[in-house]
């Protein structure tokens, strides 16, 4: 293996396709390995550069292969694509992983940590419950609805709607519905329970944790905004400046430039999904507030509210959001509205 320059490999459940390359980007040789062979194979070889697709299990055999000595490079499988020859096989795939590692603007991923993985893990258990809820809730409100009973919409907590559907099923809706309805209140019950637990341990979290108390110093920040940042965001370090890190999260907006004429149109949407909508958010409820005290608020804002769209706002305020918290991350510093670096 002296002239091994790079693996490709191709992950999946129980069979791994490995493509190695030399310097020149010839094949060397190709093998297909069961699980037990592949994490063999990666403790045997001589240290090297291994690439794989960012799909499920990446980011643990990453871990596995730089533990040993490994380079890794992972690649969004977007950005893979379009080096597949022709058909589909795991073979192909491999050598087209390869290639497309060796590409000089090929843009890779980080590499998770275990920490990072089970806040990820936390979080999307979260969100989930949370929909899970919600549908709970609204299918429920439409059980309801068709035997005259309207629940009112729009409340700030679940336990109100809790409550007044509870008496709506003792009082109004008919016997054979209230086996029906009391499941879905006991569901709606448990799942208010674990999210609120999920919420009590994130904010214990938030407060011991130094970086995602210094990301909550920002106005619109709360501890799950902090805990997506710490849990999907690699190092910021990866980032120039803070205009590539809110590009990152799809807060850019898209170019179709031709023949020296700049146009710009809507955000990408192509980046980090959850920080983004969450800053977003953040960045609504700044709104909110600045309507309600404008002496209170950035004269930046107030002036963009009478030029602009509302929600055109929102989305302005989350870019600028996101590369003041690059700026705050960088540079270890609670957040500051005079001389603050973007």
């Amino acid at each position: 293996m002296k002239d091994l320059h790079l693996i490709g490999v191709d992950i999946a459940k129980r069979v791994f396709q490995a493509h190695a390359i030399n310097g020149r980007g010839e094949t060397l040789w190709t093998k297909k390995l069961s699980r037990p062979q592949f994490e063999r194979f990666i403790r045997e070889i001589p240290a090297t550069t291994i690439a794989m697709e960012t799909c499920g299990g990446a980011h643990h055999w990453g871990r596995v292969a730089r533990a040993v000595g490994h380079e890794v490079r992972l690649i969004p499988p977007q950005y893979v694509k379009p080096y597949v020859k022709r058909h589909k096989s795991d073979a192909i795939d491999a050598a087209a992983i390869a290639e497309a590692a060796t590409r000089p603007g090929m843009s890779f991923v980080a590499v998770k940590t275990e920490a990072q993985q089970s806040r990820s893990a936390r979080y999307r258990t979260r969100d989930l419950f949370v929909r899970q809820r919600t549908q709970l809730i609204n299918a429920l409100r439409g059980h309801l609805l068709e035997f005259g009973i309207a629940l009112p919409k729009g409340q700030n907590s679940v336990q109100p709607f809790l409550r007044d559907a509870k008496v709506a099923v003792e009082g109004e809706v008919p016997q054979v519905m209230k086996p029906i309805a009391e499941i879905y209140l006991h569901q709606i019950l448990a799942l208010t329970e674990q999210i609120n637990a999920y919420e009590r341990a994130l904010r214990k979290e938030a407060r011991e944790n130094d970086v995602m108390k210094r990301m909550q110093s920002m106005p619109g920040i709360g501890p799950i905004t902090a805990l997506a940042v710490e849990a999907f965001c690699p190092p910021m370090d990866d980032f120039k400046r803070g205009r590539n890190f809110a590009a990152w999260l799809g807060l850019a907006p898209r170019q179709n430039s031709t023949g020296g004429k700049l146009r710009y149109g809507r955000i990408t949407k192509m980046g980090q999904r959850d920080i983004r909508r969450l800053l977003i958010i953040g960045a609504m409820s700044q709104i909110a507030a600045a309507r309600r005290a404008p002496e209170r608020a950035d004269p930046w804002l107030l002036d963009m509210l009478k030029r602009k769209p509302k929600l055109v706002v929102g989305v302005a305020l989350a870019n600028r959001m996101a590369r003041r918290l690059w700026a705050m991350l960088k540079t270890g510093r609670d957040y500051e509205i005079q001389g603050m670096a973007v």
